[in-house]
């Protein structure tokens, strides 16, 4: 016996095994051929997993070492995380470098965290590290069940209108970052991912061959695909010392509460950026004009939206933004001074848009001199390029800039003083996975993709730090890379989100699978701009269509930016109408986002979400129907969407303002494309 406590426990027999436990989960560590085990309380279990890294040719686990030994344990005390034991568990053999692994159980906690890491006497290079492989993983679930076993996939970014996608075996995926391995019904889950975001790009990938099996689990540092935008290998990582990316195991009754505890682990590692202020209300001007941007729009909204709509309710804090988008070069500058000024004497607060990391010139104008850097640097010299020295394929049309370059700093520098000087309060960032990219950086100490991005990143935002400006400025990331997240407030859950009904669904499927980033990763999540009539390049929608894309902006946490050319009427008096109602309003003031009550959706989403507000005793509930040929029924069980079945409930359809009761089922009836909020409390509370 090593040592005893009240809450982990850890025990070593026979020299060969050594089990570490808590009461939520366990952790078995095989001496003998250097594998380890982890389980929860009901079976669930990764089994006999290894960790290996790609070296001088060969992947080598830890199956090809000769020896394996605990070289220490200590008792550790971790903010957010409390107290709990750290096991290092050296592998060594002759001709290999040194292999550790690093085990953290907590007191309370349902999850283990793993790290590895090899070190040698001298440099050398990886770019692909395991942290765990095994070919045993189940969630320890009955075999009717086992047939329901589902994988959530997780994009790395939000470009191309990618989705979140929810699959089952057979299979062959991958996500990034995180992933959850659940079974629909009991929702029961295992959640893994990666809690370090400053080095490797992660990936999760998942094969098997049967149903309701997976045969094998690789949860490595190094991931490239089509979905990472890459076009190189992964980055080596180089030293004497090399670090795997510090990975998350956790066992969930229910795997919504474990990607939520994901989350919040994320930020006991590396806290979010805080943000004092509410939720941004306002307007943005993309889908309004997008390139057709100019003078009037810009002011005749910021008129309007005082005049028209803020005496009815929708602000937030007393202000509104009036955020430019891209073509804000459109504008001259007296056009512009002017424009700012007549926001600001509206009372309202001016935002404005910028890509860091994308170029969007031509060959031809590679010699363009980049701003703020005196003629020093051209566009053709801060340009990322490959190994070979050519500059890298264009994503969505924009060239890839190196975050490291001196040259991008200064050119940074000047667009922050820009934006600074003119008195902007908010800044929606576009085409960040550019600056994620693999290639040859200009700083040679930084060889990844991620490590660039991080570096561009955090340079901006301390640039744009209330300590460096003296006032609060707003950063929101639009097309970004999940992680890293500690550079924004906001970051859009999805690709660009127009009216229709169909870009409601499509927004709804990142909320059913990205809820938990709201106040955790990110202050709030960002549901892009909410057309309530009709955006620039689609035809006009129907009301309840418009409605719709409204009612799933409200509940997404939520950056809550119209869409609309108000100089439209229909346009106009559905905003009068709509942000009249202070009912809804006010949940979206709240900055929650609501849960989805189902996730095995295939590439969908969800049609029913939920909100508990503890403070208030009460539950709000947002139906949708996203058929726009016909009527829905629907009967929604109240226990499932984590109420009491057997209380009986006052319910307000906040649209409508619709009253009744309702126990055990609430009966819904949508008319074509449209939305229901309820506000449910205990009858007689």
């Amino acid at each position: 016996m090593l040592t005893s406590n009240t809450a982990v426990r850890v025990e070593q027999q026979d020299d060969t095994l050594i089990r570490v436990s808590n009461n939520h989960v366990s952790l078995e560590i095989h001496l003998g051929n250097g594998e380890a085990s982890c389980n929860d309380n009901f079976s669930g279990h990764i089994q006999n997993f290894r960790s290996a890294f790609r070296w001088q040719g060969r992947e080598y686990s830890t199956e090809h070492y000769q020896s394996h030994e605990l070289k220490s344990k200590e008792t550790i005390v971790r903010e957010g995380f409390g107290k709990g034991v750290h096991l290092v568990i050296l592998h060594q053999t002759s001709m290999l470098p040194r292999l550790e692994q690093h085990f953290y159980i907590y007191e309370s906690l349902p999850f283990v965290l793993v790290q590895s890491t090899i070190d040698s006497d001298g440099e050398i290079k990886v770019n692909r590290f395991a942290v765990i492989q095994t070919k045993q993983i189940s969630l320890g679930i009955g075999e009717a069940q086992q047939q329901g076993l589902s994988i959530l996939r997780v994009p790395f970014d939000n470009d191309k209108w990618v989705r979140y996608t929810v699959v089952k075996p057979p299979l062959d995926v991958e996500s990034y970052e995180a992933a959850a391995l659940f079974e629909p019904d009991s929702r029961r889950g295992i959640i893994m991912g990666s809690l370090t975001h400053k080095v490797w790009k992660t990936g999760i990938r998942f094969k098997s061959e049967r149903s309701g099996h997976i045969d094998e689990l690789d949860l490595y540092g190094g991931a490239v695909s089509e979905l990472t935008r890459d076009f190189q290998p992964h980055g080596y990582v180089k030293g004497k010392r090399i670090e795997s990316p510090l990975v998350f195991i956790g066992f969930y009754e229910d795997y919504r509460e474990g990607l939520e505890a994901y989350g919040r682990a994320n930020t006991w590692i590396e806290a979010p950026l805080q943000w004092e202020g509410g939720v941004p209300v306002g307007w943005n001007s993309w889908s309004a004009a997008m390139s057709e941007l100019d003078y009037d729009l810009y002011t005749s909204t910021s008129d309007f939206l005082k005049k028209e709509v803020q005496p009815l309710g929708f602000q937030n804090e007393g202000t509104l933004y009036i955020n430019f988008d891209a073509f804000w070069d459109n504008f001259t500058p007296e056009e512009m001074k002017d424009a700012l000024d007549r926001v600001r004497q509206n009372g309202h607060r001016a935002g404005t848009y910028w890509t860091p990391f994308a170029f969007w010139g031509s060959p031809e104008q590679f010699s363009q001199v980049v701003e703020g850097t005196d003629g020093q640097y051209t566009y053709g010299d801060i340009l990322l390029r490959d190994s070979e020295g050519e500059v890298l394929p264009d994503v969505d049309g924009g060239l890839a800039i190196d975050p490291t370059h001196p040259g991008n700093r200064l050119r940074i520098d000047w667009f922050a003083n820009k934006f600074i000087s003119e008195g902007f309060e908010y800044i929606k960032l576009d085409f960040l996975a550019h600056g994620a990219l693999e290639g040859q950086h200009h700083d040679p100490e930084i060889t990844t993709g991620i490590a660039a991005y991080h570096y561009g990143m955090s340079y901006l935002q301390q640039k744009l730090s209330p300590e460096a400006i003296g006032r609060p400025f707003f950063i929101n990331l639009s097309i970004a890379p999940l992680f890293p997240y500690a550079f924004a407030h906001s970051r859009r859950i999805s690709c660009d989100v127009f009216g229709t009904l169909k870009d409601t669904e499509y927004l709804l499927n990142s909320l059913t699978h990205g809820w938990w980033m709201n106040n955790t990763l990110y202050r709030y999540n960002d549901p892009d701009h909410s057309v309530l009539y009709k955006s620039f390049n689609q035809e006009a929608t129907g009301l309840q269509e418009g409605r719709s894309r409204l009612t799933a902006s409200v509940i997404a946490g939520t950056v809550l930016l119209l869409g609309d050319d108000f100089r439209q009427a229909e346009a106009g008096e559905r905003a009068k109408e709509w942000l009249a109602n202070n009912k809804i309003m006010n949940v979206a003031r709240l900055g929650q986002t609501f849960r989805p009550v189902e996730g095995d959706c295939g590439k969908g989403a969800s049609d029913v979400f939920v909100l508990e507000l503890v403070e208030e005793q009460s539950f709000y509930l947002a139906v949708f129907n996203f058929d726009a040929a016909r009527v829905v029924h629907k009967t929604i069980s109240l226990k499932r969407a984590g109420l009491d079945a057997s209380t009986i409930y006052s319910y307000e359809e906040l649209w409508e303002g619709v009253q009744g009761e309702s126990s055990g089922d609430l009966n819904v009836t949508l008319e074509q494309a449209e939305s229901k909020i309820y506000r449910l409390t205990v009858k007689g509370s």
